[in-house]
C-alpha cells in the first residue's frame, strides 16, 4: 500500500533532522536518482539533474555538527495523484563546522515530490533565507 502524504512528511522532517547534524543518506533515500530534479539553494545557485542535486544535498549535509536542531513549520501541503508539495519554512539552531556556537536559520521552503512504485520522490526544492519577521 503506498504510503499517505501526511504520513511521508513526518518521514521527511526526520529526513531534515538527520541531514542537518551531517547525515544525507535518509534525505538521498527519499530524493529521485533520475529524471529532471532541481534545487534552488539558499546561496542562490540553481541546479538541474538528479546527480548534481544528490551531490549538492551530499555535500552540504558535510557542513553541519551533530547538535543542530531543526523543524519544519507547514504552512500548506497538499497531494493530488502522483504529484504532492508541501511550503513553509525551515527552523534551525546550526552548528556550523568551523563556526563556534549555533547560528540561528530561518528558511522558506517549497518542495515538489512524484511518487514512483508507490514512493514519494523529491523533485524539486527551493530554499531562500526568510526575514526575521513573520
Amino acid at each position: 500500500m503506498a504510503e499517505d502524504f501526511d504520513g511521508f512528511l513526518q518521514r521527511r522532517e526526520a529526513a531534515a533532522r538527520a541531514y542537518t547534524t551531517g547525515d544525507p543518506a535518509p534525505l538521498l533515500a527519499m530524493t529521485a536518482a533520475e529524471g529532471q530534479v532541481t534545487f534552488l539553494d539558499p546561496g542562490g545557485n540553481a541546479l538541474q539533474g538528479a546527480q548534481p542535486v544528490r551531490i549538492s544535498f551530499a555535500e552540504g549535509s558535510a557542513m553541519f555538527g551533530p547538535s543542530t536542531t531543526t523543524r519544519f513549520e507547514v504552512l500548506d501541503s497538499g497531494a493530488s495523484g502522483d504529484l504532492a508539495w508541501w511550503t513553509g519554512f525551515q527552523l534551525a539552531e546550526a552548528e556550523l563546522k568551523g563556526q563556534p556556537g549555533h547560528v540561528p536559520m530561518r528558511l522558506r521552503i517549497t518542495e515538489v515530490f512524484r511518487r514512483s512504485g508507490g514512493a514519494w520522490l523529491l523533485v524539486h526544492r527551493h530554499a531562500s533565507q526568510a526575514s526575521e519577521s513573520r
